[in-house]
């Protein structure tokens, strides 16, 4: 079982995963009201993808014994300059995430809880995958600048962006 401090810090970071889903609702919600409908896609499977990871957080809580208990969360931003603004505070906000799960690995690496350091080790590869997407698009965003050709083809290309849900 868990120990008080370990199990409390999983459970408030399974917490922040739903609040990150919401974070990437607010994102598409700006998107479809500028009618980029992929962009807005980009980020509702984004949203699916941290619902994902909160129900993983939760399924691992119950299966150490320890009751995931839900909390509200804060209000995400709904205050979008542009669609690069978006995906920059997308970026910033997976920053946040990674330090809050590097925090947990330090936590279950001081109480020498392997089996939640090996649990964190498939977020800690996730988290290096989401800011290396980020960087990227960030990247492109800024090259293509004002060229309405570019952003139809990359909103298009996000338009076809799923998420199918490995088993937990």
């Amino acid at each position: 079982m868990l120990n008080e401090t370990l199990g409390k810090a999983l459970n408030e970071q399974m917490n922040f995963e739903f609040y990150s889903a919401h974070v990437y609702l607010s994102l598409a919600a700006y998107c479809s009201g500028e009618s980029w409908d992929g962009f807005a896609n980009f980020f509702i499977v984004q949203a699916e993808e941290e619902r994902f990871h909160a129900m993983k957080m939760y399924k691992y809580l119950n299966d150490r014994g320890r009751r995931a208990e839900l909390a509200g969360m804060d209000t995400p931003s709904n205050q979008q300059a542009s669609i690069l603004d978006a995906f920059e505070q997308a970026f910033e906000h997976e920053k946040i995430v990674t330090k809050r799960i590097y925090n947990l690995s330090d936590l279950a690496m001081n109480d020498r809880e392997h089996a939640t350091i090996q649990f964190l080790k498939w977020f800690i590869d996730e988290q290096v995958e989401e800011e290396a997407m980020f960087d990227s698009i960030i990247h492109k965003l800024k090259r293509i600048d004002k060229d309405s050709n570019a952003f139809f083809m990359l909103d298009a290309e996000f338009a076809l962006r799923s998420f199918t849900p490995p088993a937990l």
